[in-house]
């Protein structure tokens, strides 16, 4: 059994003033039951609607979800019995102990004394923080308070756990280690989780299968591997001004170019323009290339060349502009 579905899910919000604003446009796929799943995507592309939908803090407008074999919205309860969550804003109390706010978490889901008692350290070592669980968490580091809301998810034993930018604001070596903790816990506990990132080493690392979301549409998925492999052994990038449209439709019919995108990167006429080229060969191509945007009137400012990766495949699918919603 899969551990979510949705089927063509659409969230449309209605403000007093102005237009209806469409969150979610019919968006279908499956994360498979102890499965790594990261949805990337742009500020304001549907991530955060989607999440709040799975984990029934929001209601769809049409279509339909279901987690843990459950239906978001008639069988409510039985889905967040199953669900884990860890939220992009940290929400712990300064004032509690790490004991007491997991304590407390564990009486909300039902857990009787004994078992909070024993979850609760196996969890502390599990995030190396058995030496600070008597200490208030207003003294803890940044990477503490994650780890401690990593535990806080875990602690009723979900069958899947949401990871909303879990490793935000951390530093490398504080981000290797929740790494290494959602490794384990897919390799231990055998659960399913779906994390939303804007680091794309983070979901490289460690997704089986990843989504580009952006503007409400689910753009494309598939293994970090595979989505690279189909940029081409090399990505050459020219930045320039004139008919990139034309550069890209006539480098798309020769036979050795896998992938050929425009990104405007600002909104003005006279504005640099980019040009990204998927290719057999980078070095061997790029005489080739720099000919065909000569012959298209294409005036290159900057050429660069470089191994695909998943950085490139998301720019493919969503742009490169500033997103400031």
């Amino acid at each position: 059994m899969n551990a979510i579905e949705t089927d063509t899910l659409v969230k449309v919000y209605t403000p007093k003033t102005g237009e209806p604003i469409e969150a979610l446009r019919g968006v279908s796929f499956v994360v498979k039951r102890g499965e790594i799943y990261a949805l990337l995507g742009p500020n304001g592309a549907g991530k955060t609607t989607l999440i709040s939908i799975l984990t029934t803090l929001l209601t769809p407008t049409s279509g339909r979800a279901v987690v843990a074999g459950f239906d978001v919205l008639r069988e409510t309860a039985e889905v967040r019995r199953r669900l884990g969550v860890t939220f992009q804003e940290i929400v712990l109390d300064a004032d509690l102990t790490g004991r007491q706010a997991l304590d407390f978490h564990g009486r909300l889901y039902g857990l009787d004394r004994r078992t909070r008692l024993e979850r609760i350290e196996a969890l502390a070592r599990l995030v190396e923080l058995s030496d600070a669980l008597d200490r208030r968490i207003g003294t803890y580091s940044g990477g503490m308070k994650r780890r401690l809301e990593l535990a806080r998810g875990l602690l009723p034993k979900p069958e899947v756990l949401f990871l909303d930018e879990p490793t935000q604001g951390l530093d490398p070596q504080n981000r290797a280690a929740i790494w290494r903790y959602v490794r384990k816990l897919r390799e231990e506990e055998g659960t399913t989780l779906l994390l939303t990132t804007h680091y794309m080493e983070e979901a490289e690392t460690l997704a089986d299968r990843v989504g580009i979301i952006d503007q409400g549409r689910l753009l494309v998925e598939g293994a970090p591997a595979e989505l690279i492999a189909q940029m081409g052994a090399d990505v050459i990038t020219l930045t320039g001004v004139g008919d990139a449209a034309g550069l890209a439709e006539q480098l798309r019919r020769l036979p050795y170019i896998s992938q050929s995108l425009v990104h405007q990167h600002e909104r003005s006429e006279n504005a640099a323009v980019s040009v990204q080229v998927g290719v057999d060969n980078g070095e061997r191509r790029l005489a080739e290339v720099i000919a065909a945007a000569l012959a298209c009137q294409f005036h290159i400012q900057q050429v660069k060349v470089n191994r695909p990766t998943l950085g490139d495949v998301f720019l493919a699918y969503t742009g490169d502009r500033l997103r400031d919603e």
